[in-house]
């Protein structure tokens, strides 16, 4: 009996640790000044967005999950962001998400009114270049590809916050840093 519990222990530890190995953090903690890493995304309307076709443009990169209850409030501001910048030819609005199916994307999308394009990413392999944990993720760019400001949930981003970071970059010369 008492060898059944020590075993029973001993596994119980054992897939214990390997959850939080599962969890620890992977990949990059970007922060205002880094450079963007390289990468490529195809878009849900087949549009390809990497790091190179966003140079010479401010850039607002988005790291989401559906069922994130932050995402869920910042996804509505990044649309009113969307709206206003998307079509400027100036300002990319790349919202990527985090582990999670074209699919459930979709239907979320539907549900909620959202039109701005997404990239479903399956794994963490484009997330973990900018960061190890936490969504909703927030980059925004400059033109020479410098981030500008990172947001996560604490606090989420301002429409406003963001749109003043928007503009602080489309006003930034070539290899400049304000913040």
């Amino acid at each position: 009996m008492g060898h059944a519990r020590y075993l029973i222990t001993a596994v119980a530890a054992l897939m214990a640790a390997a959850c939080i190995r599962d969890r620890m953090p992977e990949g990059a903690d970007l922060r205002p000044g880094d450079t963007l890493p390289s990468f490529s995304v195809t878009m849900n309307d087949g549009s390809k967005i990497s790091s190179g076709n966003l140079r010479g443009k401010v850039s607002v990169i988005v790291f989401f999950h559906t069922g994130c209850p932050d995402c869920r409030q910042e996804l509505p501001v990044i649309q009113r962001i969307y709206n206003l910048y998307g079509s400027s030819g100036d300002v990319t609005v790349c919202c990527i998400s985090r582990e999670e199916s074209a699919s459930g994307i979709s239907a979320y999308w539907q549900e909620n009114g959202l039109t701005m394009p997404y990239s479903a990413q399956e794994d963490r392999s484009v997330y973990s270049l900018f960061a190890s944990t936490g969504v909703p993720r927030v980059y925004i760019s400059s033109g020479d590809l410098v981030i500008y400001s990172v947001y996560d949930d604490s606090p989420p981003a301002s429409f406003e916050d963001m749109e003043d970071d928007i503009l602080a970059c489309l006003g930034m010369s070539e290899g400049t840093l304000q913040r």
